[in-house]
């Protein structure tokens, strides 16, 4: 193995080993640096490099080891082994004060602000009285103050980089923790529409099954062709509902990555008629009538006026007991506005349940639910007014679609 392989795996190692591992490491660097004035060829006028002074050398390295668990004191020892050095052995004199810097570094990093001023006072005369009573050079004292400056500065600046290292991990904690419930929070309102689909298809099917299946046997017997058509009407609806849950499963099944996932888009307002029928098949007279001048309010909107007609027709074949229901759908230029009467009990019956789900999903577009008796004071009435907003390209209904795209291209 290379000199080089092995230097570039020991700051990896030393790293892994935590702060203990970098004060070794940084511990040896240091020793390193003392260590070259002691081996380099000397001129035959310097002071010869003894063992005693590189004994003394290594004392003032020694304690940088622990320098994170009392930074003060190994700062003190640090400059009472360099005085040791400077005024009792004659030896080789270093470049720089490797280990009062890193000293000196470690109590502007560590310290309280009353410790690290006090201790940068006290250094500053440390450094003045030593190259008083040595040198009594200006250069040198200026280049020791700014050095030991400079460490200073740098144990500061490691300070306010590690703080923003440590608000960037938190808010990315935070953005992690918001993304997370704001996922959850998405996955809980898809779990609620998916029930609030599956209640509405289910709830809707099986009401008008129940209803016809309660009337065939009694059509049996008084009338064999009416019960004919009420097992045909039980036959659709059945069907009916099976392709809108397959609908409503692929999608699901679509967000799994499934291939042969059906690709159907959600119901809209054509489909009106069809439901109306279905219902009309149940027992109740249904009338459907638009009004105004029909614009495609969006897709979106298109499947909640048909959920919400479904869930108030629902309703009448389940509690209303009603002779005729009337469904009116009114395109105004501010607003669509759905009114579904009967002129059965009126207010009081069923669990209200159906009309919670209608106001949310009028809500959801910015809609209001308006219910009680019907003209009269006889019957029930569900007034749904969705304000309009500005179509999206190509949100319109399909067969609106249509006569777009053949509008534009005879034009």
């Amino acid at each position: 193995m290379r000199i080089r392989d092995i230097l570039a795996r020991v700051p990896g190692h030393a790293l892994a080993a935590g702060p203990r591992g970098v004060d070794l490491l940084i511990t040896l660097l240091v020793q390193a640096a003392m260590t070259i004035p002691f081996v380099v060829p000397r001129a035959p006028e310097l002071p010869d490099a003894t063992w005693t002074a590189y004994g003394l050398a290594t004392l003032m390295v020694l304690p940088l080891v622990a320098r994170r668990r009392a930074p003060v004191v190994i700062l003190i020892a640090v400059l009472a082994a360099g005085a040791l050095y400077k005024f009792t052995v004659d030896g080789p004199g270093q470049p720089l004060p490797y280990t009062g810097l890193v000293a000196f570094y470690t109590v502007a990093e560590l310290s309280s602000p009353p410790k690290r001023i006090g201790i940068a006072v006290l250094t500053a005369l440390a450094v003045l009285i030593s190259v008083g009573l040595g040198s009594d050079d200006m250069r040198e004292l200026l280049f020791s103050l700014f050095v030991f400056a400079a460490a200073y500065a740098f144990g500061r600046l490691t300070v306010t980089r590690k703080a923003y290292l440590r608000a960037v991990e938190d808010r990315a904690r935070q953005l992690e923790l918001t993304h997370r419930i704001e996922a959850e929070q998405a996955a809980a309102r898809e779990r609620a529409r998916i029930a609030r689909e599956m209640h509405d298809i289910l709830s809707h099917a099986v009401s008008l099954m129940i209803v016809q299946a309660e009337a065939g046997p009694v059509a049996v017997r008084t009338a064999p062709e009416r019960a004919e058509a009420a097992f045909d009407a039980i036959s659709e609806t059945g069907r009916d509902a099976m392709v809108q849950l397959r609908r409503m499963l692929g999608v699901l099944r679509e967000n799994e990555g499934s291939p042969d996932a059906p690709r159907e888009p959600q119901p809209a307002l054509a489909e009106l008629p069809g439901l109306v029928e279905r219902v009309r098949g149940s027992g109740p007279a249904v009338s459907y009538e638009v009004t105004g001048r029909p614009r495609p309010p969006g897709l979106a909107v298109e499947a909640t006026v048909y959920r919400i007609v479904q869930e108030a027709l629902t309703n009448v074949v389940r509690h209303a007991d009603a002779a005729t229901v009337r469904v009116r759908l009114d395109h105004g230029p501010e607003a669509l506005t759905l009114t579904v009467t009967d002129d059965g009990r009126g207010p009081g019956g069923g669990s209200g349940l159906g009309l919670v789900g209608i106001r949310e999903r009028a809500a959801a577009h910015g809609g209001t639910v308006r219910t009680g008796a019907g003209p009269g004071g006889r019957g029930f009435r569900v007034r749904v007014t969705i304000p309009r907003t500005r179509p999206e390209p190509g949100t319109g209904t399909r067969q609106e679609r249509e006569t777009e795209q053949q509008t534009g291209a005879g034009s």
